[in-house]
């Protein structure tokens, strides 16, 4: 599945949580670091207004789909993908680390939530080893001198895997800055992710998530600030979904 923001192509090419383990597990036994995105309609929002966006996307190497509209519009190219939500992700990629050896670093968020969050990993993760917990301050450059410094530091820890919890762009930028500074260091986006493990965010029930409601419970539980990000995603679907079937064209002419 493809999404055409020229310049640039950005493709899901993580199809299912099976095979985004495999390909992450491959990297750590190489010794290669990658940048992991969870793509959703608001990112295609912001891909379609911001062409710095667009180029720090097409600097992930891993992309998989965080919405059941990405999914839906996958199916409709007929080229199908699963739902893997990056906050879903948190806890396998964890068990991976571990299970290999390799050390983890926690970023973003505040200092209080990463230690509530790294004690909820440990506890249902045995055997995992967190390397660095890392709070940025307000207003921080996630591509500038300061980012550089916080990825150094990542790296004399000794992590080899990253959760930024930053929400986009920011923590795309920054996923994309150390591919550059720390090639040996895996990055996963993963938004509230620790905020959900820390307890400090509640996710949608698991029967809201099933009937593909998140995303109502989530507008309903903040509209004020909610509720135009959400239009702005659905005035999007028409054109995506046009994308979608010509790809489902170009399949049938092949």
């Amino acid at each position: 599945m493809e999404f055409s923001f020229p310049p640039h192509q950005i493709a899901v090419n993580m199809p299912n949580a099976a095979s985004l383990l495999g390909e992450v597990k491959t990297r750590f036994r190489d010794g290669r670091g990658f940048a992991l995105a969870t793509i959703n309609l608001d990112h295609l929002v912001k891909l379609a207004r911001d062409p710095a966006f667009r180029a720090t996307y097409a600097a992930q190497d891993l992309v998989c789909a965080d919405g059941n509209p990405i999914v839906w519009l996958s199916k409709l190219a007929r080229r199908p993908v699963s739902l893997v939500p990056g906050s879903d992700m948190v806890l396998p990629l964890a068990s991976l680390a571990a299970r290999e050896g390799i050390s983890v670093a926690l970023m973003g968020s505040t200092d209080q939530a990463l230690a509530e969050a790294a004690a909820a990993l440990q506890a249902q993760v045995p055997g995992l080893e967190i390397a660095c917990r890392i709070a940025p301050p307000m207003g921080f450059d996630a591509t500038g001198l300061a980012a550089q410094e916080i990825l150094q530091q990542i790296e004399a820890s000794g992590a080899r895997l990253c959760f930024i919890a930053l929400g986009a762009p920011k923590q795309e930028q920054f996923a994309a800055l150390g591919r550059q500074v720390t090639p040996a260091v895996g990055f996963a986006s993963i938004g509230a992710g620790l905020d959900f493990l820390a307890g400090r965010q509640q996710r949608a029930p698991e029967w809201v998530r099933k009937i593909a409601m998140e995303w109502l419970w989530r507008m309903l539980s903040n509209p004020k600030r909610l509720a135009k990000r959400y239009l702005d995603c659905a005035l999007i679907l028409p054109g995506q979904a046009v994308q979608a079937w010509r790809q489902r064209a170009v399949i049938g002419r092949d």
